[in-house]
This record gives C-alpha cells, structure tokens and sequence, in this order.
C-alpha cells in the first residue's frame, strides 16, 4: 500500500483541480465515516473517443469500499491473493461505455480511516484510443504546481468536526 508524505498531503490539497478531468465529489468528508462519493469522469479521450473503463485505486488506510452498480456497466474488485474478502479492495474497476460528448459519476461507498488529512485515489481512464492516467501528486516543492493528470484527493476533516456533505 502507498503511504504518503505528509508535504505531498499539503501540496495536494493545494493544486487547483480546476482543470482535472477525474475529480472526486463530494471533496470533503469526515474522517472515520462512511461516506458516499463520486469519481466524476468528463472528458479525457481525444476527441469523439469514448471511455470504456475506470480503475480507481483505493488508498492504504480506507476500511471498506463498496462500489455502486450502473446500468449498462460492470465493475471488478481487485485484491491481494489471500486477502480478506471483507477487507477494502486496492482497486475498483468499472467498464462500460461513456461517449465522448457526456460525463458520468461512478460511486463508491467507503469506511474512511480514523485520520490524516487526505486520501488520495489515483485513476486510469481508458479510451477506445489510449487512456489517460489521472495520477499525478505536486511535489512538496513546488505546492503551486500545475499538473496535467492530477489525482483526486478527498480531503479529511477531523471526526469530531461538524459532519459535511453526505455523511453517515
């Protein structure tokens, strides 16, 4: 499992998602919780290129993760060999089809560790031609980075904040 940099957490938390393509929704959720988020997909193919697959890794640290079944998609859960099969999946993978000129959410039901500050999912998205991976974390030197496959971050708040968004 991928642990992180507690300086990579705060230069993620700091990229500007504006232009991502894969981006996690709700972006925010308490720490501890089970929460309902979305990987939402746009565009990322080349033009008139349809996607046809989404892996989302699933982080060290994420207790369970349940994906949403889709009309029209199939998912695949990926784990260790021997590993227990009530235990998080280390990917999710869901195929389908999503054409170029539309977006789609792909949901995922996940038991949040108890802290830290950020989950990071790294996605590939792969197209009829190519695939793009949304894997990019900033260096925690240059926190103001630009990157051009950015990783979706789910930031953490404290479990004994307030509850935000679709919290359970």
């Amino acid at each position: 499992m991928r642990k992180i940099a507690p300086g990579l957490i705060a230069a993620a938390l700091s990229a500007t998602p504006a232009m991502a393509h894969v981006v996690v929704v709700p972006d925010t959720a308490r720490a501890g919780s089970y929460s309902a988020v979305a990987f939402r997909v746009g565009h990322a193919c080349a033009a008139g290129d349809a996607t046809l697959k989404i892996r989302i890794e699933i982080p060290a640290g994420v207790v369970s993760a349940r994906p949403q079944p889709k009309p029209g998609w199939t998912y695949a859960l990926d784990r260790a060999a021997g590993a227990d099969p009530k235990a998080a999946p280390s990917a999710i993978t869901f195929t389908g089809r999503l054409p170029d000129e539309a977006f789609d959410d792909f949901a995922v039901l996940m038991k949040l560790p108890a802290a830290g500050e950020a989950l990071v999912f790294p996605v590939i998205q792969t197209c009829e031609k190519g695939e793009s991976q949304w894997t990019e974390i900033p260096s925690a030197d240059a926190p103001g980075e630009r990157l051009s496959r950015p990783a979706p971050v789910l930031r953490l708040t404290p479990a004994d904040a307030l509850p935000v968004g679709h919290q359970h």
